[in-house]
């Protein structure tokens, strides 16, 4: 029998991949193991090549970079899903509104703490407070969550009175409530991608694996999981994603 596949993925797509993963080694695919981390702690160990990867899973301007460094194969990155930042509290606590640009600042003022990550919704998250010319009022009522640990943790023990993350990671954590998601004025959504890693073990049991996962019979676990699905066909290049 062959060895497992072996990937390294961000935690935003921990839930869905493992999901996912036991669906194609059901199908008689390749039995894969994915070890999920922080994205830049992800990304930072394929850059540095130390480790065989098969597949690469990260948010797609991170597998754009590594494919520019030649640690991702060009032609390999497909598409995958699609992941909007949303808002918890703690289970109980009164819900802000989030029904515009200006109900958002204000909660965000309000907050006695407010969490975020170190991934791009919190990279973004921290733009957005610099554009509302709040981020020097605010800095030390921020909480960033340390890699690997998801901000709902943070809003669950009462850290934190406001969390901002992905969707996909508030999701199935116990003690918080999901307010919603950003409106649309200052959305912030994430586009997940994957690669074959150059220098693969198996490359060619990996690009059957991403075929899989980008096609339309990934759908119902990635819409289960927060995601919204998109479809691509492996591309060398493709427009840079902002998230």
């Amino acid at each position: 029998m062959s060895p497992p596949l072996k990937g390294i993925s961000s935690m935003a797509t921990r839930q869905v991949l493992a999901e996912l993963a036991a669906a194609w080694h059901a199908r008689g695919g390749a039995a894969i193991a994915i070890e999920a981390v922080g994205g830049v702690e992800a990304a930072r160990r394929v850059a540095a090549g130390a480790e065989a990867f098969d597949v690469v899973f990260l948010a797609s301007d991170a597998i754009d970079r590594l494919l520019a460094a030649g640690r991702v194969v060009a032609g390999s990155r497909v598409d995958l899903m699609r992941s909007a930042t949303a808002v918890a509290v703690p289970a109980g606590a009164a819900r802000p509104d989030l029904g515009s640009e200006a109900a958002v600042r204000a909660a965000v003022l309000a907050a006695p703490g407010v969490g975020c990550s170190t991934g791009p919704s919190g990279v973004a998250l921290r733009a957005l407070f610099d554009r509302w010319g709040i981020a020097g009022e605010i800095a030390p009522r921020i909480v960033q969550a340390p890699p690997g640990v998801p901000v709902a943790a943070l809003v669950a023990d009462g850290r934190v009175a406001l969390g901002f993350q992905q969707l996909s990671e508030l999701i199935h954590v116990p003690g918080i409530d999901i307010v919603g998601p950003l409106p649309p004025a200052i959305a912030i959504g994430t586009t997940f991608s994957a690669g074959v890693a150059t220098g693969a073990p198996n490359a060619a049991a990996a690009r059957q694996l991403l075929a899989f996962l980008a096609s339309p019979a990934a759908d119902a676990a990635k819409r289960r999981q927060g995601m919204q699905p998109v479809h691509s066909t492996p591309v060398s290049r493709s427009p840079t994603e902002h998230a």
